[in-house]
């Protein structure tokens, strides 16, 4: 079995020679509240569009939600692993596992979305759907795992990327993070060549050829289990689960609490799941949780209250179902995520969380608002690939060629480096995008607006 001795670290990439208060992983939560990186998801859509007159999440605040949610599991889960295996443990791991698990796990949740570009997944799809159109002038630029990492480009990839690259000008080993926080954020770890949809771990990839090797450091650091080294492959780390888990939590059930704030479900409707959710996690709590209610006159607040329990049972049950399936997580060999093991286990949940989600993808998910800002989005990104890759590529350059290079800041500038490092630095600098910055560069490269800039 795995030894829960191992598979932390608090090693970093780069140089690390800060003394502090505060542990090893506390610091990595700081640090990342005040990266630029994490503060562009302000203005990163999350479902619907930004701004507006309601206020609706955006992948900031949805970050710091499952920041939170990820911290209680982080802290329950740390309970049960010492009361379980307190012999097994040395003194330094019993101290990790009960006052530092849940840092690592919420400083995993505030930047799991921290690689997704512009408006969300039509971003990633015109990023993937720009190379694929363009294949016959690109393609035998790069070897066939460069190429694989274009066409499926990937928000987890990049997000790794993000964190642990050295930039033109910037510091080694990006934000410097502990490896326990870096392998708590890779879902899908494994390279872009050996994605598979019908396996779990390897839907989608974690990391681009450019990181190949960091990801290998903190692989071995905190002993991952190899699967598979051509192409290379490893099995999901424990501490994954947890994050996956909070991040589904909170969009199953923060999205609908958005739906109701801009009036696309009924408040009735909404509170109706909500409480079916709720009184089928734990039924003996609903007279409580009925009384509370009815003491609550504002519509947005019931929801709010409803939404904060259905949270907390999630959270309950997801604990429970980690700890059932415990052995199976330390040996990699668990096949679906926590809350669909939850939803399993519970089929009125489950029922109910299917009502949730059928609704959210027929009137969320496809509202029109959100079909708008995704057509809009997907577009924007690709004529600002079109307008920057094309340039970077060649050596001899035109009048027009050397305006556009000009507009690229210097440190996604990789001049008289491979082809792929260049077309990596136009994608760092366009996927760091907020949506009003592309929107923005956009018109005024399209010739939409003119003028100087203040």
């Amino acid at each position: 079995m795995t030894d829960l001795n191992q598979i932390y670290s608090p090693k970093r990439l780069g140089a690390d020679d800060t003394t502090d208060l505060r542990s090893a992983y506390q610091r990595d939560f700081d640090r990342i509240i005040f990266s630029s990186a994490f503060r562009r998801l302000q203005n990163k859509t999350q479902v619907f569009p930004l701004p507006g007159s309601v206020f609706v999440h955006n992948r900031l605040t949805h970050s710091l939600e499952v920041a939170s949610v990820g911290r209680s599991l982080g802290s329950l889960v740390g309970e049960f692993i010492v009361k379980k295996f307190r012999e097994q443990l040395t003194k330094e791991s019993r101290q990790f596992y009960r006052h530092n698990l849940y840092n690592v796990i919420s400083s995993a949740c505030l930047c799991h979305d921290i690689g997704n570009p512009a408006f969300g997944h039509s971003g990633e799809d015109a990023i993937a759907s720009y190379f694929e159109r363009n294949e016959s002038g690109l393609k035998n630029k790069f070897s066939k795992k460069e190429w694989t990492d274009f066409i499926h480009f990937e928000g987890n990839a990049n997000a790794v990327r993000i964190l642990t690259q050295q930039q033109n000008g910037k510091v080694e080993g990006g934000l410097a993070l502990t490896f326990a926080t870096l392998v708590s954020i890779a879902k899908y770890p494994c390279e872009s060549v050996a994605r598979n949809k019908k396996i779990l771990h390897r839907k989608k990839f974690g990391f681009f050829q450019s990181e190949k090797e960091n990801f290998q450091k903190i692989a071995s650091e905190t002993k991952m289990i190899l699967e598979n080294d051509s192409p290379l492959i490893y099995k999901r780390h424990p501490f994954v689960w947890l994050v996956e888990a909070a991040d589904d939590i909170c969009y199953n059930i923060i999205d609908l609490e958005d739906s109701h704030r801009l009036g696309i479900i009924d408040h009735d409707k909404c509170a109706e799941l909500l409480l079916a959710l709720i009184g089928s996690l734990d039924s003996q709590s609903m007279d409580k949780v009925r009384f509370r209610l009815n003491t609550v006159g504002d519509k947005n607040e019931k929801i709010a209250y409803l939404r904060a329990k259905a949270i907390g049972q999630l959270i309950r049950k997801t604990v429970r179902a980690y700890e059932a399936q415990f052995d199976l997580i330390l040996d990699g060999n668990l096949e679906e995520p926590l809350l669909d093991w939850v939803m399993k286990e519970n089929k009125s949940a489950g029922k109910v969380l299917n009502e949730i989600e059928a609704f959210s993808i027929e009137n969320i998910y496809n509202h029109h608002a959100v079909v708008e800002i995704e057509n809009a989005g997907y577009n924007v990104m690709y004529e600002l690939l079109s307008h920057f890759i094309p340039p970077v590529l060649k050596g001899d350059r035109n009048g027009a060629e050397q305006k556009a290079v000009k507009l690229i800041p210097n440190q996604f500038l990789y001049e008289g480096e491979s082809d792929y490092k260049k077309v990596l630095g136009v994608l760092d600098y366009v996927s760091g995008m907020t949506d009003n910055f592309a929107t923005e560069l956009y018109r005024r490269i399209k010739g939409i607006e003119i003028g100087m800039r203040r």
